[in-house]
Formats: C-alpha cells, sequence, structure tokens
C-alpha cells in the first residue's frame, strides 16, 4: 500500500467573492483524485487495515454498509487490487437490478450477504467477531461499517502529509469521528473542523474523542493535544438527504471549478464552510483548507 497513490493530491485554490470581503484564503485538498478506486479517505482508511489482515494471514475481508456505501465499494476495490476475497453484509433487502456501488462491488468479486435492519445493527458491531468468524472461518479479517477502527485513525493521521501548507483550519465532513480523530491527531498546530452529515452529529464528538484516546494507549504513545470542533447543522435534513440549494450549489461550484462535489459528504461541508465565511466564523488572514475525502461514482 505504500507506493500505492497514483497522483499526489491537488490543492486548489478557491476564488469567491465572499473570500476576498472576509479577507480569508480557502483551499480545496482533492484527495478523490489520488486513486481511480481509492480515491478520497479510502485508501487512509483502509491502508493499516490491510497490512495488518496480511500480518494475521487472514485472506478474507468482511465488512458492512448500506446499499449505498462509499466504503463498501472501496473494500470491493481493495480486495481485488491486493488480493482478497471480500464479503459485504448490506443493510436492507436485495433490489435488482443492482444500484452502481453494489454492481461493482458483485463485478470486483464481493459476496453480497442482505441481512434486515434490526439484525444488521445487532451483527455489525466488534464484538460479533466470533459470531462471524464462527459462520464463514477463521480467515475473515472484520471491517467495521465505514471503516472506522483503531487502524483506520492512524491511517488517517497521514491525510495532510502531502499537503504543501500548513493551514490555521481544516474542515471535513464526518460520518463516524474516525477520520476526524486521525486529522486531528495528525495536524495539531492547525482547528479541525468536522461538518456531520447525519441530523443529530453531536455524538460525533464523544465518538471521535474515544478513537484519539484508544489511539494514543494502542499505540502507547504521549498523549497530545488536539483542537477540533463539530458545527452540526449543514446536514440538509440528514444522511444522504439533500435539497433545491444544496443541488443549486453543487451546479455553481461545478460551473466555476468543473468539479462534482459528492452530494451525501463534501458539498454539505463547503457549503458550510462558506456559510461560516459570511458569518465571520473565519479570522481574517487565515488559510481554511477544506479536504474532498469522496471521490465521485
Amino acid at each position: 500500500m505504500n507506493n500505492f497513490i497514483t497522483q499526489l493530491p491537488q490543492l486548489l485554490t478557491l476564488k469567491e467573492k465572499i473570500m476576498e470581503e472576509k479577507e480569508v484564503e480557502v483551499f480545496l485538498y482533492r484527495l478523490e483524485t489520488i486513486h481511480e478506486k481509492l480515491g478520497g479517505n479510502k485508501y487512509f482508511k483502509l491502508k493499516y487495515n490491510l497490512e495488518e489482515a496480511k500480518k494475521q494471514n487472514k485472506t478474507t475481508l468482511l465488512t458492512f454498509g448500506g446499499a449505498y456505501s462509499n466504503h463498501i465499494f472501496a473494500t470491493a476495490s481493495a480486495g481485488k487490487l491486493f488480493g482478497f476475497e471480500t464479503i459485504g453484509i448490506i443493510r436492507g433487502e436485495e433490489h435488482l437490478p443492482l444500484n452502481p456501488i453494489l454492481s461493482h462491488a458483485k463485478n470486483e468479486g464481493m459476496k453480497l450477504i442482505y441481512l434486515n435492519r434490526t439484525d444488521f445493527r445487532t451483527l455489525k458491531s466488534e464484538d460479533k467477531k466470533a459470531y462471524w468468524q464462527e459462520k464463514l472461518g477463521n480467515d475473515v479479517y472484520f471491517l467495521p461499517e465505514g471503516g472506522a477502527n483503531i487502524w483506520a485513525v492512524k491511517g488517517c493521521t497521514e491525510m495532510m502529509q502531502n499537503c504543501t501548507l500548513a493551514p490555521d483550519f481544516i474542515c471535513l465532513p464526518c460520518g463516524t469521528g474516525g477520520t476526524l480523530a486521525g486529522v486531528s491527531i495528525g495536524n495539531p498546530t492547525s482547528k479541525i473542523i468536522g461538518f456531520p452529515v447525519l441530523k443529530g452529529g453531536d455524538f460525533i464528538n464523544n465518538d471521535c474523542n474515544v478513537f484519539i484516546e484508544k489511539y494514543f494507549d494502542f499505540f502507547s504513545l504521549s498523549k497530545i493535544k488536539t483542537n477540533f470542533e463539530l458545527i452540526t447543522n449543514y446536514h440538509f435534513g440528514g444522511y444522504a438527504k439533500s435539497n433545491l440549494e444544496l443541488k443549486g450549489f453543487m451546479q455553481s461550484f461545478y460551473d466555476k471549478y468543473q468539479i462534482k462535489l459528492d452530494e451525501v459528504y463534501t458539498a454539505k461541508c463547503i457549503y458550510g464552510v462558506y456559510d461560516l465565511i459570511a458569518k465571520d466564523y473565519f479570522p481574517k488572514k487565515t488559510k481554511i483548507v477544506i479536504i474532498n475525502t469522496q471521490r465521485m461514482l
């Protein structure tokens, strides 16, 4: 995985009238460009998990997600690229024809198993590893929903390593807190702002702190002060929810920069940053980097 990145991420300067008026500099850190299948944060979340799976002599990656999960897409791709069998436990019933994400996963060789929502909620937790190993075999390596575990956090500490500037603020969308924790640990001199894409995303604050505590304990490292904050009012109704205002923002962004934004994650974060700039959240003369954590499918 160390030589896996096919293109270094681009740092694009965003130029808007509101930024000139408020005297801030804003950049888009384009992680989606590093690989056609594992762009965004997926490479970083999977990197050390794949290394750990090989160390444990595991041959199969088992993971969980909804029918539109980018993590399912990425795990299937990683399995094909690095020689693992893959199994995806999918929330809900099978619907044919398969959507593009599940179709891609199946084409990459992933075995899809569907669970009703109640069973999915019960059986996706890491304390059910023994259940799945008994059912599917001891060569199964367990990846939680969204890929968020201690190895994912370790990978995400490296997410900004190729960025050519040291920003005052780093902004990113978040769903579980794993990426947010890693970026916070890896960039202690910047303030990290997470934009939850789920309604009621305040729980991520606790989850992120738990990841950070576990990280330093697990790797026996001296704890450093991390500096992150959640801004929870840019979810647009909840996970995978949208409205005409967000869609219009995405279209205007594409018209100006020729970049298609992911509607579930990145578009909400960038919209939030623009709105906060207008509301004088950021001090003048500061540099803001927005991480594009999602590649468009």
